[in-house]
């Protein structure tokens, strides 16, 4: 029984496919998006998430070269892993996550697999908007920021009000 096992063989042995979704990440970084089947792009979703997530933990220079060296061990590839630390995570740094899109694009006529093109978000600049901004270090919270907001929101009423008072009051005494 496959209980609480949610990972997907591809039809491989582990070392097989372990190789194989090194290889597809490599060239993800690489050419920023790839081709390939449905089942190969989810897998290779979350194989590469974590490892752009990495790029992120940079404090000082010990856990910088720590963090290249971990995500070496999983690419395999120095030029991949180049690019990813200096050309990505520049971009992706103000994002939280959800690094990768993946676009279905039919079958493929020899086998009838389903094709997908799977992307890094930030280096489409058809659905990028505002691409000249630099990147923001600030985190964002779901907290409710909604009671200073509206606080700050009344407070501006007020003033705007008190302005088109004084206004009215020179033009009435002139």
């Amino acid at each position: 029984m496959r209980h609480g096992d949610k990972i997907n063989n591809l039809g491989r042995k582990k070392a097989h496919r372990e190789a194989l979704l090194s290889n597809l990440a490599s060239q993800l970084i690489v050419h920023k998006r790839i081709v390939t089947t449905l089942a190969k792009a989810k897998a290779l979703r979350t194989y590469v998430e974590p490892l752009i997530t990495k790029t992120k933990k940079g404090d000082n220079k010990e856990t910088i070269s720590h963090q290249h060296r971990v995500v070496f061990s999983y690419l395999q590839d120095k030029a991949a892993t180049k690019e990813l630390f200096t050309v990505v995570a520049p971009k992706i740094l103000s994002r939280p996550g959800g690094y990768t899109r993946i676009i279905k694009l039919g079958i493929r006529p020899g086998d009838n697999a389903e094709k997908a093109l799977i992307e890094l978000v930030d280096f489409n600049e058809v659905y990028v908007k505002g691409s000249a901004k630099p990147a923001e270090t600030a985190k964002r919270t779901r907290r409710s920021g909604g009671a200073k907001k509206k606080a700050t929101a009344e407070a501006e009423i007020t003033t705007t009000t008190e302005e088109q008072e004084t206004t009215e009051e020179t033009k009435t005494e002139e």
